[in-house]
């Protein structure tokens, strides 16, 4: 497996254990066009030291799919039927056009082992896993992370127009803990996970799915992302989420979140609150 890792000393990376410091930059290497072909035949010097891994977005914008597995359609419908919106899911889960939507820039986002964010104006968050593609500048997509996409889901349910505030302040977004290099999808079989552990109430929720339950294909997505849109410094589009915890649930501050990938790895965040 090829691996891509952002850390203090630059770009890791690992081929089957061998690991390499590239001397590109990092956001240099969005820029490569052909990158897979470029990562693959990379040679570099000898990294022996443990890679502690950066979060991997320095200038890369980050986007997301809405709307992309049923599971979230039925989340998005029930949260909005207060405010009487709710087809408005049902008719973009049906429709060409997928939703897409900006959600953040580098310095909302964190890594692996980092602290997410709840908002201090709501009282219903969740995290949404999901698989993530990183995209060079030229729309080439290289390789998978895991995302966590923050949603303040009682900000988004009172008015769809809301959505940015539901989805966009510091800390809104975790990646990482690395980039699979490959030019090949994940396989339908492939599993996504969550669960969040709460101090001294153990597990308070767990889910599972896998990638053959996302209704649209990942070349679809970036399809529609790059229309009339450009990425001078590459990014990053998280590809909806199948896993949603019930109405009863909320985050709180000080509660753990994992989020694994099969083929990818494991992505641990904390939450707090605010400033907290």
């Amino acid at each position: 497996m090829l691996t891509l890792t952002r850390t203090a000393s630059g770009p890791v990376l690992d081929r089957d254990g061998d690991r390499r410091l590239l001397a590109d930059d990092w956001d240099d290497l969005f820029g490569v066009d052909g990158l897979v072909d470029y990562l693959g035949s990379s040679d570099g010097a000898a990294f022996d030291a443990d890679p502690a891994p950066l979060k991997p977005v320095s200038r890369q914008e980050v986007w997301a799919a809405g709307i992309t597995y049923y599971a979230s359609r039925d989340a998005r419908m029930e949260e909005s039927e207060v405010a009487g919106s709710a087809d408005v899911y049902q008719r973009c889960y049906d429709a060409l056009r997928p939703e897409l939507f900006f959600k953040a820039t580098a310095h909302r986002v964190v890594g692996d082992g980092d602290s997410v964010r709840i908002r201090t104006d709501a009282h219903w968050n969740v995290p949404e896993p999901e698989l993530t593609l990183a995209i060079t500048k030229h729309g080439e997509v290289f390789g998978y992370t895991i995302g966590n996409d923050m949603s303040s889901r009682d900000i988004e349910g009172e008015n769809p127009l809301y959505l940015p505030q539901a989805k966009i302040y510091d800390g809104c977004a975790s990646l990482g803990p690395c980039i699979v290099v490959t030019d090949r999808p994940p396989p339908p079989e492939c599993e996504i996970s969550l669960s969040i552990t709460r101090n001294g109430a153990g597990t308070v929720f767990a889910g599972a799915t896998t990638v053959a339950r996302i209704r649209r294909t990942f070349t679809e997505l970036v399809e529609h992302l790059r229309r009339d849109n450009s990425f001078p410094d590459g990014c990053f589009l998280m590809t909806g989420t199948g896993i949603v915890p019930p109405a009863d649930f909320t985050l709180e501050a000080g509660d753990a979140i994992e989020i694994s990938i099969d083929a990818i790895g494991t992505l641990r965040n904390w939450v707090v609150r605010g400033d907290g």
